[in-house]
């Protein structure tokens, strides 16, 4: 069983003006992170599961809708996925 940790970020992300099938995508999200981890987000090819590059690199991202993503790191050693944002598809770190 993964452990899900959202950054404080998150929940002003999610009362902000997301659509209520992104937000219920993402509790499905979770759920499935909670349970597989990492591999059984890539194994569902709707979330679109990557890893990204540049200044993200080190973090993964998932498709929560055609604009919508939730990026995150994963830290294996203590089966832990850290959320820290959840965006408009916008990669740019605040």
């Amino acid at each position: 069983m993964w452990q899900i940790e959202e950054h404080r970020r998150v929940d002003k992300q999610l009362s902000s003006a997301v659509p209520i099938e992104v937000l219920k995508r993402y509790e499905k999200w979770k759920d499935i992170a909670r349970i597989s981890g990492p591999q059984g987000l890539r194994a569902i090819k709707g979330f679109h599961d990557e890893a990204l590059s540049g200044e993200w690199k080190g973090h993964r991202s998932s498709r929560l809708g055609i604009q919508w993503r939730v990026i995150y790191q994963v830290i294996a050693r203590v089966f832990q996925i850290q959320v820290v944002q959840v965006t408009a598809h916008d990669y740019r770190k605040s």
